[in-house]
């Protein structure tokens, strides 16, 4: 193992036989563990030569290191979206693997420095911010330069990961194009949110390529907004024959406006979404869409924030149009 790669905690525990929390306990000298148990916690760190990291020293010792994922949002609700569960997940591995606590923080978006505020409290070892805004990334204090990223939209300063969503956008409004539609309407995230402008802008390219109109409606990533939105486009462009929204959320949203009104998919209407989300191809039809691989960007982010090796300004991810049977 020395060969390959440095001990884990995680290691040491396999090696002697006991829960990551004991040898934890062993290690920091925090808590209660049998005699035993530290003799062969003791016997693994002597043999994988198991040496903490200054995170895990930090946090032993109880000054504090941890990673702050701190999600904007209008309420505390958005800590509920099953999105930033999966950013939370995917980030509570990657810092266990260096020893570090993570946190959850809602931040309103009516209240952009609260974000300093958290960014300036004490024992933060870094900073993940989901669903950034110019406005909130520009209260970070300089001091956290380094050890600050985002998902979405960045800054000079903040570096962002994100995925490519006008390239995947492009790619399924093409494929709406490709097999006839010419009446496309777009059901678009929350306004605020400036990432989903890309979107948006490529959707109202390949209209424009293909000599048809854009139908925006304004959405925010619900399935009860899809519903709605589903009414507004069927009512304002009754000869619509197909929505593109930028969640599937929102796209199963939209089948269940449709067929509430009689609309069939896809013979009437084609729909398609954004995220490839583990329903979309549980729904009937089933839901084609394109890929959000939201756990290799969280990872990017919560790596290049512990360990300090951001790669740019801005990172994107592909993202793969997936076709199924609603369009």
């Amino acid at each position: 193992m020395r060969g390959q790669r440095s001990a884990t905690l995680d290691d040491v525990a396999r090696a002697a036989g006991v829960s990551r929390a004991t040898a934890s306990r062993v290690v920091t000298g925090q808590g209660p563990a049998s005699a035993r148990a530290r003799d062969r916690v003791a016997t693994a760190v002597a043999e994988l030569g198991y040496v903490p990291d200054a995170a895990a020293r930090a946090l032993a010792s109880r000054s504090g290191t941890r990673l702050a994922i701190a999600v904007i949002g209008h309420t505390a609700a958005v800590l509920d979206d099953p999105y930033v569960g999966r950013v939370l997940t995917t980030a509570a591995h990657i810092a266990a693997e260096r020893e570090v606590g993570v946190s959850l923080h809602w931040v309103p978006l009516s209240a952009p420095h609260t974000l300093a505020e958290l960014a300036g409290g004490r024992g933060l070892g870094g900073l993940v911010v989901v669903n950034p805004t110019r406005p909130a990334l520009e209260t970070v204090p300089r001091a956290l330069r380094g050890r600050v990223a985002a998902i979405g939209v960045g800054t000079r300063d903040v570096p962002s990961f994100d995925v490519d969503n006008r390239t995947g956008t492009d790619g399924v409004v093409r494929h709406l194009v490709n097999t006839g539609r010419r009446r496309i309407a777009m059901v678009t995230g929350p306004s605020w949110l400036p990432c989903g402008d890309r979107a948006v802008e490529a959707y109202r390219r390949v209209m424009q390529d293909c000599g048809g109109e854009t139908r925006v409606v304004p959405g925010d990533f619900t399935a009860a907004r899809g519903a709605a939105a589903a009414v507004e486009i069927m009512t304002c462009w009754p000869d619509t024959d197909a929505v593109f929204a930028l969640s599937d959320l929102t796209a199963l949203g939209v089948l269940d406006g449709l067929h509430a009104l009689g609309v069939k998919v896809p013979s009437d209407v084609a729909v398609a979404g954004f995220d490839d989300i583990a329903f979309a191809c549980l729904s009937r039809p089933a839901l084609t869409t394109s890929t959000h691989p939201v756990e290799e960007i969280a990872a990017a982010a919560a790596r290049a924030v512990l360990d300090h090796n951001g790669s740019g300004p801005v990172t994107f991810f592909p993202s793969k149009l997936v076709v199924r049977d609603s369009a």
